[in-house]
């Protein structure tokens, strides 16, 4: 089998990743740019790829060839599936590998906003404790996540598994369902506006589409509690990033963290850029999902859908 990795980069170096080599003839690429793409495939049979988009076009031209696309990612927004079932490419993607790094990460981003360690601990480095007259240092007051309510939009499997350890730390999780059929659940399910209006923190784990589209926006972010922290580790789209850059310069809420943007990598005129009280936004390059033990799964999820084609 000849197989084309088109963006291998974006995976890093899991310590499974040459396991694919026993599938077939494989060319690592780095990574791929739109015009590059039709040369890089033009012989494969089976095509990797991550982010790189293969379209309508180049599916139809190359189906006689191409026999397979394997997405080494959950979300298959990149590949016209329409074409290749047209066409009789198989698409198969890989789900679930991420739940647990995307959980952990949700809530390293929160405690970095309830609790600001690093002033903390530069206030140590700096020799300023050692000149201190007491023990402590109480300049940045934190709060508990016990007894808080923590509003979830979108309870699949990721929401799931951060409404479990919010509730370990004795937070009220509740959550909105942007189908509006998720309903069997342990959890209170309210409308977007009762959720924004009540929770103190909302955390964003839904699917980019119709319904989600600019979910989150200016009218939105204003309903929200002024000590409420936002976070999106869902998809950029979902909150509008210019109007999340002027709610937080007008302090409507107490902060906001993402790891998700409309376009990645963002633009250097990205209004979130400019925010002036920076220390009230965290942002990720989008790494949340990438856990060693999660990309590992992930090119174990690759290799057993390859596999199984084959």
């Amino acid at each position: 089998m000849n197989i084309v990795f088109l963006d291998a980069k974006t995976v890093g170096t899991p310590p499974n990743l040459d396991k694919l080599k026993e599938l077939g003839d494989v060319t690592f690429y780095p990574s791929t740019r739109p015009d590059q793409t039709e040369e890089r495939i033009k012989d494969a049979e089976i095509v990797i790829t991550n982010k790189v988009v293969l379209d309508e076009e180049l599916i139809s031209k190359y189906a006689g060839q191409l026999k397979m696309i394997a997405i080494a990612a959950t979300g298959m927004n990149n590949v016209d599936q329409e074409a290749a079932e047209k066409h009789g490419v198989k698409v198969k993607n890989v789900a679930g590998y991420a739940t647990d790094s995307v959980a952990q990460s949700t809530f390293s981003m929160l405690f970095r906003l309830m609790q600001d360690l690093e002033y903390y601990d530069q206030f140590i480095k700096s020799g300023e404790y050692s000149k201190s007259e007491i023990f402590t240092n109480l300049d940045r007051p934190f709060h508990e996540l016990k007894g808080k309510r923590f509003g979830i939009i979108g309870l699949g499997t990721i929401g799931q598994r951060v409404a479990e350890i919010a509730e370990v730390f004795g937070a009220e999780v509740v959550y909105y369902s942007t189908s509006g059929k998720n309903t069997d659940q342990p959890y209170k399910r309210l409308d977007l506006e009762e959720l924004l209006q009540t929770s103190d923190v909302v955390s964003i784990h839904a699917p980019l589409n119709e319904n989600t589209n600019n979910l989150i926006a200016y009218n939105q972010i204003k309903k929200m509690k002024k000590s409420a922290i936002l976070i999106n580790t869902g998809r950029g789209r979902i909150v509008n990033e210019s109007d999340l850059a002027m709610a937080l310069d007008e302090e409507l809420i107490a902060g906001a963290a993402l790891d998700v943007f409309e376009q990645e990598p963002m633009s250097e005129d990205n209004p979130l850029l400019k925010v002036q009280n920076s220390s009230r936004l965290l942002m990720l390059p989008h790494i949340t999902w990438s856990s060693v033990e999660a990309r590992t799964e992930m090119i174990d999820g690759v290799y057993a859908n390859i596999r199984e084609f084959i």
